[in-house]
């Protein structure tokens, strides 16, 4: 039994650990803040497999726990500022080409992650979920446990207050990978 769960456990981990990672880097910008918050969301994964009734996707069922754990983070560092700038290397690597455009590609993708990381939580989520992890509406909203219209009016207003927070020329294309 014991070597079973412990079998169950590790294929999950390796099939789920770097989306899982990515969501968490995405939500709590430090690659420390991350790898903690991951951890986290394993343990309780162990904790709670046996319950686990397999009424939705075991990827669903993960990204509930990290949304959940993503939460209790987020109400505990309320009033910290959570960018900390040095996982953006690790997220966006860096281009081939022109230096400058690099460079300005760059101060844009700093800006987009500002504006996204100024969302509301539950609008900074659904971005998360639809426009960077690209999970399905369906997907999204059964992580999330809303409706899907409820995705899609969260996503249009994140996009609408992502517009109005980005103040360069180039703003429709910085956030119209994420309208999809």
């Amino acid at each position: 039994m014991y070597e079973e769960m412990k079998h169950q456990v590790m294929t999950i981990y390796e099939r789920h650990y770097h989306d899982v990672y990515q969501f968490l880097l995405y939500f709590a910008g430090s690659q420390n803040d991350a790898e903690d918050l991951t951890q986290e969301v394993f343990l309780r994964v162990i904790r709670s497999l046996e319950r686990f009734e397999e009424r939705s996707e075991m990827k669903t069922w993960l990204f509930a726990i990290a949304k959940h754990t993503a939460m209790n983070y987020y109400r505990k560092r309320k009033w910290q500022k959570l960018l900390s700038g040095d996982w953006l290397s690790v997220v966006m690597p860096a281009s081939e080409g022109n230096p400058a455009q690099e460079a300005e590609s760059r101060e844009d993708e700093q800006e987009l992650i500002a504006a996204i990381k100024g969302l509301p939580p539950h609008y900074r989520m659904v971005v998360i979920l639809r426009g960077i992890k690209e999970y399905s509406v369906k997907e999204t909203a059964e992580i999330l446990g809303c409706s899907e219209s409820n995705v899609k009016t969260t996503m249009h207003r994140a996009l609408k207050l992502l517009h109005g927070q980005l103040s360069h020329t180039k703003k429709g294309e910085l956030y119209s990978g994420l309208a999809k």
